[in-house]
């Protein structure tokens, strides 16, 4: 569809599109808009404003009418989303419904989304790790996907510069395998978590148990005041989005920094629907919109775009932008847009009790836990299994109510808890290889409510996942029991992938146009003035969370695209 009305065009043509408001496309907005670009941001759901729409942020357990739990139809309408950890009464608003957006599943995939200004930024677990050149040199050393176009020293400083403004906390660990960063103070460790830190310190010179690093305020600096943010008040709620903006999200950082400079235009309830092509200027000129009110389509028009959609949405979008030059998909020369996701493997864990430190207990709520870096498969092969894991670790102590009294006996009993003993565990997050086998594509005949054809999913474990899970449980019971736990347990619970809502890849940056989408400035080879800086983007997932270095691409991303549109590079 075009416009042939010249000024009607004239008003929907901007310097730049972003499209998707969450973590990337909160720092695309921002970056762009900062450096003077009137910019378009559309997000496919309802608009979210700080503070004011969080309408569960300060209810008290007794005011939900179902006590937080969710009502047994919600649940079983919504068997996908229902596996969440954080769907519950007071965050469901944030959350795709599944019937809103249907996929196929050609192979089990538990696709966990939120449709809204600031998308999964509300929701997130907020952990963020850099990666170091162990993590972007992995590929080329095993010969699994293709090589990274980029190492650390090249996003180095882009760490530096998103986690000052986003606030992060954490330890200066100095370690190899995961760089230190710009911290604020760290949040503090109990007892038994000191105690677990120094057995494996003095155990193993390759292993290492710190304080994670998470995008929580625990001290505001200048540059947090002036984004109306406060300190973490350590409330534990945070999926249902926090008034104090503790906690980094786009709706209390980037976004509101970027509609005070007067450049930004925010359009929600607008599902893209395809990248436009001028196949006479070879370039992208803007996009195809379906108003998810009216189910009209619009067009934008823009010098550059930003697709910032999440993963496997950014990869359909490019796969539905298809044109005479690029009829399998917007810069799909290369015939890999779709293939090679990947994942994180959360399928395992391990709990165990310990009897010591019982004068000791906790006290107060912390929205972090300390974290164990990979330490397998770091400088060289040395397992089965190709890449390594990271893992968590939490300690706690348990209570119990003695119920069996009456009267004032009673009374006295559920006001005194006793104290139990301490808890102890651990979960993992695996590194999964890219595999051609592991894909999205359009499927032919069905569409979604917009007419979009839906997306179809065929993403699964293999037999390296198997092993890593093994020896995850191994590794694990083997420091569990120097630190003399007892009643060690371990699980996998055979989770469908998904479910740890890190998907990556699809639309891989690397050196190579004939092996990968994007080059190392994350620009579409044949297509230079669209970039992806998403999940999508991914060429490997490394054991690290995720969303710090997505914000760190997008910054440098929008760096390079400004400057390369005044050179004429862009």
């Amino acid at each position: 569809m075009s416009y042939f009305n010249i000024d009607a065009q004239a008003q929907n043509t901007y310097d730049a599109i972003v499209i998707g408001s969450g973590i990337s496309g909160g720092w695309a907005a921002k970056e762009l808009t900062t450096k003077g670009l009137r910019t378009l941001v559309l997000e496919r759901g309802r608009d979210v404003r700080h503070v004011t729409d969080y309408p569960t942020t300060n209810m008290q357990p007794w005011e939900f009418e179902h006590r937080n739990q969710l009502k047994r139809d919600i649940r079983e309408a919504n068997p996908i989303v229902s596996k969440c950890y954080a769907f519950y009464e007071g965050t469901e608003q944030f959350f795709v419904k599944d019937a809103e957006h249907p996929y196929v599943q050609e192979k089990p995939f538990d696709w966990i989304r939120g449709y809204q200004v600031g998308g999964k930024s509300l929701l997130w677990a907020r952990q963020t790790q850099r990666w170091s050149d162990f993590d972007f040199q992995g590929p080329a050393r095993d010969g699994y996907a293709v090589d990274w176009p980029i190492r650390y020293a090249d996003i180095a400083p882009w760490y530096s510069y998103v986690e000052k403004f986003a606030g992060i906390t954490g330890n200066k660990d100095g370690l190899a395998t995961l760089p230190d960063g710009e911290f604020l103070p760290p949040h503090e460790w109990n007892c038994v978590e000191k105690y677990f830190q120094k057995k494996i310190a003095a155990k193993y010179k390759d292993r290492h148990v710190i304080m994670g690093r998470a995008a929580h305020i625990t001290q505001p600096q200048p540059i947090h005041f002036q984004q109306g943010r406060a300190q973490c008040q350590h409330r534990t709620i945070c999926e249902r989005g926090c008034p104090f903006g503790g906690y980094f999200s786009s709706n209390a950082s980037t976004i509101p920094w970027a509609a005070k400079t007067g450049k930004m235009t925010l359009r929600p309830h607008s599902t893209v629907h395809s990248i436009i092509y001028d196949e006479a200027k070879g370039r992208a000129t803007g996009v195809r919109v379906v108003d998810t009110q009216t189910k009209q389509m619009h067009e934008f028009y823009a010098r550059i775009i930003f697709l910032n959609a999440a993963a496997l949405n950014s990869n359909l979008v490019l796969l539905n932008s298809t044109s005479h030059r690029f009829p399998n998909g917007l810069g799909n020369d290369s015939g890999v847009l779709g293939k090679y996701v990947a994942f994180h493997n959360y399928r395992a864990g391990i709990s165990a009790e310990y009897d010591g430190d019982l004068d000791s207990t906790t006290d107060g709520r912390r929205p972090n836990s300390p974290y164990i870096p990979r330490f397998r498969n770091v400088e060289k092969q040395e397992t089965n299994f190709l890449r390594g894991y990271a893992a968590g670790f939490s300690a706690g102590r348990s209570s119990r109510t003695d119920q069996s009294g009456v009267g004032a006996d009673l009374k006295e009993s559920l006001l005194n808890p006793k104290l139990g003993g301490w808890y102890v565990g651990s979960h993992m997050m695996g590194e999964t290889i890219p595999k051609e086998t592991n894909y999205v594509a359009l499927d032919p005949t069905l569409k979604d409510p917009y007419g979009i054809p839906q997306l179809k999913i065929a993403i699964a474990y293999d037999d390296n996942d198997d092993k890593m899970v093994k020896d995850y449980q191994e590794q694990l019971t083997e420091m569990f029991t120097e630190a003399g736990f007892k009643n060690i347990r371990v699980r996998d619970d055979h989770r469908n992938p998904g479910l740890d809502i890190h998907e990556m890849g699809g639309a891989r940056m690397g050196k190579d146009p004939k092996t990968s989408i994007l080059n190392k400035w994350n620009q579409v080879h044949h297509c230079k003035n669209v970039f992806v800086t998403d999940g999508a983007c991914m060429t490997s997932t490394s054991t690290q969370n995720p969303s710090l270095t997505y914000m760190a691409l997008t910054a440098r991303a929008a760096d390079y695209a400004v400057k390369g549109l005044k050179k004429g590079l862009v």
